[in-house]
C-alpha cells in the first residue's frame, strides 16, 4: 500500500524568480529543499503516528514523495505572492493539513489556521497544535512561491 511506511513529515516553503512561471515554480521548490523530488500530491490527512521533523529529509533525487502543497506564480512585476501550509494535530497525533495562496503572508497564515480549526471542528476533535510554513515574494520579472508538507 502506498505510504504505509510513512514515518515523518516536514513543513517547508520557498520562493524564487525564473525565466518563466514554470522555472519560478521549480526554483521555489529548490529553495524549499524539495526541488529534486517527484511530488505526488495527496489530500490533507496526517496519520497519528507520523512525527513532524524540523530538518529536510535526505531523500535521493527522483524519490516519489507524498506531499500537500500550495503554490502561486506570476509574471506581473510588483505582484505580491504568498502561500502557506498549516498542520493541525489532535492530542493523539492525528493531523489535518490545509493550504492557502494569496498576496500576503499574514493573510495566508490566518487562512490556513482558520481552515485547520474548521477541519477539527467538523470532525469534533480537539486541536492541540498548529504548525505553519509560509512565504511571501514580490515579483521582479517572473516569480513563484511554494509551501509544502512532505511525508516520508
Amino acid at each position: 500500500m502506498i505510504g504505509q511506511n510513512i514515518q515523518q513529515a516536514f513543513l517547508t516553503s520557498g520562493s524564487a524568480e525564473g525565466a518563466t512561471e514554470l522555472n519560478a515554480f521549480d526554483g521555489a521548490l529548490l529553495a524549499a529543499g524539495i526541488g529534486d523530488l517527484n511530488l505526488v500530491r495527496v489530500t490533507s490527512i496526517m496519520p497519528p503516528d507520523v512525527r513532524l521533523v524540523s530538518t529536510a529529509p535526505g531523500l535521493p533525487k527522483g524519490t516519489f514523495a507524498l506531499t500537500v502543497y500550495g503554490a502561486r506564480t506570476s509574471a506581473t512585476p510588483g505582484a505580491k505572492l504568498a502561500t502557506a501550509v498549516g498542520l493541525g494535530r489532535a492530542p493523539d497525533g492525528f493531523g489535518v493539513v490545509m493550504e492557502a495562496s494569496g498576496s500576503s503572508r499574514q493573510q495566508v497564515e490566518e487562512d490556513v489556521r482558520a481552515m485547520v480549526e474548521e477541519a477539527f471542528r467538523v470532525r469534533g476533535l480537539k486541536l492541540d497544535q498548529v504548525h505553519i510554513a509560509a512565504v511571501e515574494h514580490t515579483v521582479d520579472r517572473c516569480g513563484g512561491v511554494v509551501a509544502a508538507c512532505l511525508f516520508f
